[in-house]
């Protein structure tokens, strides 16, 4: 209604253009208000110019409101009568012929706007009927993208490296369905849904993937984002469907990424409100899963990496069974990733695999193809023929640390200061027993650090107080050589008193590793906590605990440094010369270190073990044996990943537990 009312509005006369009755016309004319005359003989019309000075006789406005060239049109009895009145009244001025007929031009001006508005309105309900289920009547429809049985993907299990233990649970959800009755012979069930939990990275979706390359069955993939739409009832509605379609189609596997996005706990914190859209969605897939018969041969995998947040109904049995956990690698499970995507690559002879590993602790299996992929853009970029293993070492630097600032200039007492402070976390760490092995010591500024120092973090599946406290003491090394040494402290120790204060409130609140509070953990795992699971009182004992663990291991590692001070200064001075040292240096002063390392201790168990040779299987094999503990807590009370850190201080000196370079002579060289 509105398009009508605004189109026929559109073509109501200017004032501009004014009609008037056919003696009125000749008035004007005969009064001398006419500058000039059009006659148009096919629509028997004339329209006459009026002159500016009369512009006001004729509409009564002047011709800043109604233009400076208007016009009046007049009906004629024929162009022959006006041509006699013209020459009866002595008319001077300019007159001139149209043969066109308007006819043609005005069913086109009334009609077009009409069929313009019918041609919008017919594409908008085009598009609401949707073609291929995208239209707004289609928004119901499930999304999932479905591999019919035999297209497969160019995934399989071949592809997946490492997570022995996942491939194995998710095998045998793919042999169950293409052999079912090996299972229900014997009476067993298989689970209705595997949750594949695990960090981001370390090839959840990946190994969905290999599941609908391996099973020769329906596959549907679907994010978890793509059942919640603004319009209300959507999200429920796109879980019956995908249902729907896959009981047709059973035996079949329903493949959720990123869970949590709908799967999120209902009513966690009622104070911030909810989403009932979601929960709604929710509550749909509960009921589905819930729903399905014991043999449907329907199941469903779903990957998260916070399942931490997820409701409790979702991880009920009968509904997500069991959860596979995709850990990060450790180091034996680092060489095989590498070994998948070192293949793509025209690497130089004699690539040592195993170091490429031990320099990437904490890496997962995506940051290890970040890794592949930027050594390769570093051989390009120097025009070498084949990627060796200086660029891989540089990748893992560029990656951790971030660009080399070539350009940065320091005055020789800043450059003492940040070796100095480099060689205290060097020189504390080489000497105890269980800080992390040290690889590299730089004072090159790279990313937001001016300098650091290098470590391989050792995996550990449980952490002693012993080795947080040596780890305390090394990361402290360096503002406890520059007050030794220089009498004074920078700016330069931030990340590492960060380091420190996290781990050492970690040790205390959470692990209970305190004479003052032992045996205690005030962790609380819920997402919405607004008060503390403690007295005031005893948040000022934590405190002084804390102070006194810290102010403890400092005093430690200025003493360690004051018995070893001649060999500090040897290593700084030789770190100033050089800029960048490695582990044989430091050996040549300290000597070697009498300490056997958890990676060597890893490879070679890996070695002894006769699965690792053959593949076959032991009895317990895929099954992690550890002590029972809050792993989040244990990642909070660490304070510092396996992984990379890159959170360094801006144009701080800061000790990076991260790896780097090797050791070699050919290194320390180019460096």
């Amino acid at each position: 209604m509105l398009g009508v009312v605004f189109f026929h509005g559109g073509g109501a006369t200017p004032d501009s253009d004014r009609e008037v009755a056919y003696t009125t016309f000749k008035d004007y004319v005969a009064k001398g208000y006419t500058e000039k005359i059009i006659v148009n003989k096919g629509e028997g019309t004339a329209r006459l110019t009026v002159r500016p000075e009369h512009i006001r006789d004729v509409f009564k406005r002047g011709a800043d409101q109604v233009g400076k060239q208007p016009t009046v049109t007049a009906r004629i009895p024929s162009a022959d009568k006006l041509d006699d009145y013209l020459s009866a009244s002595g008319y001077r001025g300019s007159v001139s012929y149209e043969e066109s007929s308007g006819t043609l031009r005005m069913i086109i001006t009334s009609l077009l706007p009409m069929a313009l508005l019918i041609g919008f309105w017919f594409y908008i309900f085009r598009g609401m009927r949707g073609g291929g289920g995208s239209g707004v009547f289609s928004v119901g429809k499930s999304k999932a993208r479905v591999i019919e049985k035999g297209e497969g993907t160019n995934v399989t299990f071949k592809d997946v490296a490492g997570q022995e233990g996942a491939k194995q649970e998710v095998q045998e959800i793919v042999d169950f369905l293409k052999n079912p009755s090996k299972y229900t012979e014997l009476g067993g069930k298989i689970p209705k849904g595997a949750l594949l939990v695990g960090p981001p990275g370390t090839g959840k979706t990946l190994l969905a993937k290999a599941v609908a390359g391996e099973a020769d069955v329906p596959f549907f993939s679907m994010s978890g984002s793509d059942f919640v739409e603004m319009f209300v009832g959507v999200g429920a509605s796109r879980v019956r469907d995908l249902f729907t379609k896959a009981k047709e189609k059973a035996p079949c596997i329903i493949f959720i990424d990123e869970i949590d996005a709908v799967g999120r706990a209902r009513g966690k914190n009622p104070a911030m409100g909810g989403n009932d859209e979601r929960e709604n969605t929710l509550n749909q897939l509960l009921t589905e899963m819930d729903g399905f018969g014991t043999n449907s041969g329907v199941i469903i995998l779903a990957a998260t990496n916070r399942v931490d947040i997820l409701d409790k109904a979702l991880l009920r049995a009968g509904r997500f069974d069991r959860q596979i956990h995709v850990d990060l690698p450790d180091l034996p499970e680092r060489v095989a990733i590498f070994g998948v995507h070192l293949r793509p690559l025209k690497l130089a002879p004699g690539l040592d695999v195993e170091l490429l590993a031990r320099q990437t602790p904490g890496f997962s299996g995506a940051d290890i193809a970040n890794v592949c992929n930027e050594a390769a853009l570093i051989a390009a970029r120097h025009n070498r023929k084949e990627v060796g293993r200086q660029d891989f070492l540089d990748a893992v630097d560029r990656i951790i640390g971030g660009l080399e600032k070539k350009t940065k200039v320091m005055t020789a007492g800043e450059k003492r200061v940040i070796a100095l402070h480099e060689a205290g976390h060097a020189t504390v760490s080489w000497l105890l027993e269980h800080a992390n092995p040290l690889v590299k010591v730089t004072i090159v500024p790279r990313g937001q650090a001016l300098g650091a120092a290098w470590y391989l973090p050792e995996e550990r599946s449980i952490t002693t107080r012993e080795q947080m406290l040596d780890e305390i003491c090394a990361t402290l090394g360096g503002r406890a050589a520059e007050e030794l040494f220089t009498g004074h402290i920078s700016s330069g120790a931030l990340n590492d008193l960060e380091t420190v204060t996290k781990r050492a409130y970690g040790m205390v609140a959470y692990l209970g590793m305190s004479a003052e509070l032992p045996n205690l953990c005030f962790y609380n795992n819920q997402e919405y906590n607004f008060t503390k699971p403690y007295s005031e009182h005893t948040a000022e004992r934590i405190d002084k605990a804390v102070a006194e663990l810290v102010a403890e291991q400092y005093e430690r590692a200025k003493r360690i440094l004051s018995e070893n001070a001649g060999k500090h200064a040897r290593l700084a001075e030789t770190l100033i010369e050089h800029e960048v040292i490695f582990t044989a240096d430091v050996e040549q002063i300290f000597g070697p270190r009498p300490w056997k390392s958890r990676a060597d201790e890893l490879l070679e168990s890996a070695a002894s073990t006769p699965s690792a040779a053959t593949g076959e299987d032991e009895p317990g094999s895929g099954e992690k044996t550890e002590p029972e503990a809050d792993t989040t807590a244990i990642e909070i009370a660490n304070a510092a990943p396996a992984g990379p850190e890159t959170a360094l201080a801006d144009d701080k000196s800061a000790t990076t537990e991260a790896p780097s370079a090797a050791t070699d002579k050919e290194n320390e060289t180019e460096a």
